[in-house]
Formats: structure tokens, sequence, C-alpha cells
């Protein structure tokens, strides 16, 4: 995206507001009526750097840090370029979940993925014994989160979080996080200089925010520190305190592709729609494998593709893996590299790999195409959430096309003729 107008240019020169709102991230639009200048408040100009550090500062030592462990970590520290234009910018396409799978659970990641596996399995056996979370996920979450540990970042976490906190999106959450990190800096787990992280203050070899950090990391070595840079215990063993203090139930799958009967009413494909498997037996839902999960166990069908491709059934188990990262992608990949850690398990279901998928500004326009239409997607931000797929089943019934909510460029064309 390109880069916005200064703050301080907007606030002196209202009249160029609406060329800014042009090149916004649209869940930052306003609503602009004429004449806007009368009507569009003035944004409220940025401070200097040093201003809001001052500011900072005071909050920071009102929260119990040490003022002058705040001086000497800030010292020189300056915003950070390259962390404002990764935060404003929102790709036109993003990969399909196809694609994001072929990479997240290929043969090299499992291969090595197997060889760690087998490696820590001492340590991955205690962990899993004082947390419930069973081995072959946490190998998952450590290869997809850090490559197991080979890219925990390279940016200052600090410099990072301020930068956010003082110009990005969501100020508030990300002086929270700053806070974070100078606690677990005051805490003595890691010196300033190590700690290192994703242009998002996303840390160590599992990638915590400095919040979560804080509530579940552990010292698994039995070392003094809560080492997710370099202690490898550390780092998977608080991901297993993580996803335990998420509902983890051990023993009981993730999840596990099944077969659809013909005629199945896909509108049952839905977060909200959560049967027990028993239930979903008697509508025709198969699995296909042995699951050794409890008939009794709840379960929601998902369909990452439409019904043109695979569908899943996900236990309460996959909804742990989301709280994690709340992405359905991530936590399809964490499950299946799972599986392929212990056993060789290919998904059997047909992906439309020539289907293009749906680009950021064409899934705005169909938002907005189909408010117009009378349904309700919600804001039309270019998310495909919940209010949008419910939008999309109700114009497929109307269509009389299967009603899997997903959205594809023959629905577009269909709202386009309308």
């Amino acid at each position: 995206m390109p880069h916005q107008l200064p703050r301080r240019v907007l606030a002196l020169l209202p009249l160029l507001l609406l060329a800014a709102c042009a090149q916004a991230p649209a869940e930052n639009l306003p609503t602009v009526t004429a004449p806007a200048a009368a009507q569009t408040p003035a944004e409220k100009p940025l401070p200097s750097f040093a201003d809001w550090r001052q500011a900072m500062r005071s909050e920071a030592i009102a929260a119990g840090i040490d003022a002058a462990l705040f001086d000497r970590v800030f010292a020189g520290v300056t915003p950070d370029p390259a962390v404002l234009k990764a935060d404003s910018s929102q790709p036109e396409f993003t990969r399909p979940v196809w694609e994001y799978l072929d990479g997240a659970v290929s043969s090299s990641r499992i291969g090595r993925g197997r060889v760690l596996l087998a490696q820590h399995n001492a340590m991955l056996q205690r962990i899993e014994q004082q947390y419930g979370v069973e081995a072959q996920i946490l190998v998952a979450i450590w290869g997809l989160e850090s490559n197991f540990g080979n890219n925990i970042g390279s940016h200052s976490v600090i410099r990072s979080l301020a930068t956010l906190a003082y110009d990005g999106r969501r100020q508030g959450f990300w002086r929270a996080q700053l806070l974070a990190a100078l606690q677990i800096l005051q805490n003595g787990d890691v010196p300033s200089e190590r700690m290192i992280g994703s242009w998002a203050g996303a840390m160590g070899q599992t990638q915590f925010m400095p919040t979560t950090y804080n509530q579940h990391a552990v010292d698994f070595d039995g070392d003094g520190k809560r080492d997710l840079w370099n202690s490898q215990a550390d780092a998977l063993a608080s991901a297993a305190h993580y996803l335990q203090a998420s509902g983890w139930q051990r023993g009981q799958p993730w999840g596990f592709e099944v077969n659809l009967p013909s005629g199945f009413d896909y509108a049952l494909a839905d977060p909200d729609q959560r049967r027990t498997l028993a239930e979903w037996a008697e509508l025709g839902v198969r699995p296909l494998a042995p699951t050794g999960a409890a008939a009794n166990a709840r379960a929601s069908l998902q369909l990452p593709a439409g019904h043109q491709g695979p569908a899943f059934l996900l236990l309460d188990n996959f909804r742990s893996i989301l709280k994690y990262n709340n992405s359905t992608s991530y936590a399809l990949a964490i499950g299946l590299l799972a599986d392929n850690l212990l056993r060789t398990s290919e998904i059997k279901g047909q992906w439309p790999r020539g289907e293009r998928q749906l680009g950021r500004s064409e899934r705005v326009e169909l938002q907005e195409l189909l408010a117009q239409a009378g349904f309700d997607p919600g804001p039309a931000d270019g998310i495909i959430g919940a209010n949008t797929r419910k939008a999309i089943r109700a114009l497929q019934l109307q269509l009389n096309w299967p009603a899997d909510g997903y959205p594809n460029t023959q629905l577009l064309q269909q709202l386009r003729r309308r």
C-alpha cells in the first residue's frame, strides 16, 4: 500500500483527507459526506516521538517499570518505518488454503519434524505428562511458528512495539504489549539486546506475544529463566501450557477428513452448527479412517474450499489451536502436520486448484453488492467472516446453489448482474 500523507498535513489541510481515504485500509475508512472539510473532523495530530516516549515513560513507571530500565531500553530507539509499512499493508491477493497447506505440510518439514520428535522424545514426554498436550502437536507448532527455532525473527521487540504503540493501528493493544515486554525485561528472563522477534513483536521459538508470554511462558528446564529464544524445553512447554489453558483435551483428535453423502445440506458447514459425532453419522457424514474419537464428542463441519473441496469434522481441540492463532488454515496445518509426524496421512479430497481466489478488492465489492441486494454481510472490509458467509448462504439458497457460504468468482459475477 502507498504511504499515507503525514498526519500533521492532514490536520492542516482537511481537503487532502479524501485522497488519503482512498489509500487507507478499508476497515479504517471514515464515512465522508459533502462538504468533507466541514463535516469530517480533522485527525488528531501525532505528537513528536519524544513527547510520546515521555508520556509512555510515565505510564510505564506507574505500571511498576523501573525508570532506569525504561531509559536504558529506550536509549536511541526511533520508529521503524518497515514495521509501519508491514502494519498498514493489506495484500490484494492471499494464498489459497491448498497452497498454504502445500508449504506448511511439506515433505521437508514433515521429515525434519519426525527427526526432532524422536530426538527430543524424553523431554516431550515429560511435557506431555505435565500439561496433557501430545508431543506431535507441540512439534507441529514449533515447525510452523519458527521452522523449529531457525527463524525467530530479527526485529527489536521494543522498537517494533514502540513504533506500533506510537503510530500503528490499535495503539491501545500495542501499548499493552509494550508494557508486557518491559515487564519481561524487568523480570530478567532475557536481556534487551536478545529480545528479538517478528515485526509485530511475536517472540521466541513458539512466537509468543508479550502478554501471552507473561501469562503462559514457563521455565521448564529449571535454570531460573523463561527463555523462549534459546531453550527448546521452555519454548515447547510454554506452548503446551498455553494449549492446556485453552482447553486442550489429551487423547482427543483435533479433527479428521470426512465424506459427505449425496444431496448433503452444505449450510450445516458452519462453526455454529455443532453436533456429536453420532449425530453427524446419522446425517451420513463418514470419516475416511478410524478416528478413536468418542461418539458423544462434539464437532463442527468445515469446508475450507467450499463444497468442491475436502470436508473436515473439527473437534474441540481444533478450537484450542485457534486460540493460539485464529486462522482456520493455520489450525488445519497444525493438525495435518501433527498427524504426518506420526504416520503418512494425505488429504483424499481434491482441492479446486484451478479456481481463482477473489482478491481483497473483489471481496469488498462482493460484500457491498450483498448489502445492496438486501443481505447483511457486515462491514465491507474484505474479510470473509461469519456474517458474510451467512449472507452468501442466503443468496446461494435463493439461487438454488449449494449453500456452502464460500465466496468465488461465479458468485461475484452473479451479483454484478443483479
